[in-house]
């Protein structure tokens, strides 16, 4: 029978960072990975945060294969011809260690899972993990599709993703707590450029980056958003909407992005670049209300499975690699003690509470649903920002009083100045 200190089920950012912990600390660990390699069946938009990777890879930056390091940040309100747009630029950003990058996840997990080998983890691809396997209540290993693929261990860590079935067995759930509008759907398409062209169309410095996020007719209304990120020699490009919106609309995740890449404001920034990729994938928007209980006698959950994404922020893999950090230590903590109960392990959740993940979820806990029953944010305001700028900067002769009043009057015939403040007011309570 063969026998771990951990299994790490999927080798996505909070998998393998808790390999790496756990080998770094000593312990005998195996990651099993249903695809290819690390990173064949992983899907992001591609933004790495530098602070929370160095803290399991420190100076990874120096080495890893990343793209560009991003100077500015854009949002952009769309509507089918226009565009508001609010950014920031800094050079501080454009200073090592950077704040975050670019990054193909492709390349970046499979890296992280030569880091982990080197520090003795075993990594196993191709393999999928049919089902727990328990004794006397508490997960002792599990079964992969393979001849004799039976694999134990003092603790499981499920790190499979949105959705995860082992989730469910493992902690004795009759169902996860996850609803169409608590997930969203999401595609993207990589589409070739020379650096040359990227940096002229996004007044770029060489090596640096630029990542704009948008939300309006990207996604024709619906909640959700779409991005746009630049790679040393391609751009990003994605759009993802409520998967309960989507299939109210009868619009498919294709039929969206497509729709977004001939917009007039986007259609510039791509033209002449050629298709590389195209991928698609879950994401849980839930938050906070849907995460699942995290422990259980003899198994930690982390990262997408776990719920752990702040979609307001575009924050999920550094959430699903620090949430991979704690669970490690918890375990090593464990091992100290020779205690892999639930009571054993029961620490990973007052770490996650102490760390930035649970107090983040939880000040944000109530926007998904807010978001789902006020669509005007991502349908209606975008057509105010436009026609309010659109007054703002003509110039027709028109005195500019008159114009501030044309302006208001025409804000107000779509949306009541109660409804307005009401909006607002809702909004910033969201927020903080």
């Amino acid at each position: 029978m063969e026998k771990f200190d951990a299994i790490v089920v999927g080798a996505g950012p909070a998998g393998l960072s808790a390999a790496y912990t756990l080998a770094d600390n000593g312990l005998d660990v195996i990651v099993i990975e249903r695809g290819d390699y690390p990173g064949a069946k992983n899907v992001m938009g591609g933004i790495l945060y530098s602070e929370p990777t160095s803290q399991i890879f420190p100076d990874f930056w120096k080495e890893a294969p990343l793209e560009r390091p991003i100077i500015e940040e854009n949002y952009w309100l769309l509507t089918e011809g226009s565009v508001t747009k609010v950014g920031h630029r800094n050079e501080k950003f454009g200073e090592a260690p950077y704040n975050a990058f670019s990054v193909f996840r492709a390349h970046f997990d499979k890296w992280m899972g030569e880091e982990v080998k080197k520090k003795g983890g075993l990594v196993i691809c191709e393999t999928v993990v049919e089902d727990i396997i328990q004794k006397d209540g508490k997960v002792i290993g599990v079964s992969t599709g393979r001849t004799e693929g039976d694999i134990y261990a003092n603790v499981v860590i499920v790190a499979e993703g949105v959705n995860s079935m082992l989730t469910q067995k493992a902690l004795k759930m009759q169902k996860m707590n996850m609803k169409e509008d608590q997930l969203a759907v999401a595609v993207k398409e990589v589409i070739y450029l020379n650096e040359e062209k990227i940096e002229d169309r996004f007044a770029l410095e060489k090596g640096f980056g630029a990542t704009i996020e948008v939300i309006g007719d990207a996604t024709k209304g619906m909640v959700g958003t779409a991005f746009i990120y630049t790679n040393k020699e391609s751009i990003s490009i994605g759009t993802g909407a409520l998967m309960s919106q989507m299939i109210e609309k009868k619009i498919s995740p294709n039929d969206l992005l497509e729709a977004f890449k001939s917009n007039p404001m986007v259609r510039p920034l791509i033209q002449g670049g050629e298709t590389k990729e195209y991928a698609g994938h879950m994401i849980p928007e839930g938050g906070y209300n849907a995460m699942p209980k995290l422990y259980g006698n003899g198994v930690l959950v982390v990262g997408d499975s776990a719920q752990m994404v702040n979609g307001f922020h575009r924050e999920g893999s550094n959430m699903a690699m620090i949430s991979g950090k704690l669970a490690a230590e918890t375990i090593v903590e464990a091992s100290g003690k020779g205690d892999f109960s639930e009571k054993g392990l029961a620490s990973y959740q007052s770490k996650l509470e102490e760390s930035f993940i649970i107090k983040d979820l939880k000040k944000y806990k109530n926007a998904s649903e807010y978001f789902d029953h006020n669509t005007e944010l991502f349908s209606l305001y975008p057509e105010l920002a436009s026609d309010a700028m659109y007054n703002f900067f003509k110039v027709d002769g028109t005195p500019k009083k008159e114009m501030q009043k044309k302006m208001m009057r025409e804000i107000f015939a779509k949306r009541s100045k109660t409804s307005l403040a009401k909006d607002m007011y809702n909004f910033w309570r969201v927020l903080v």
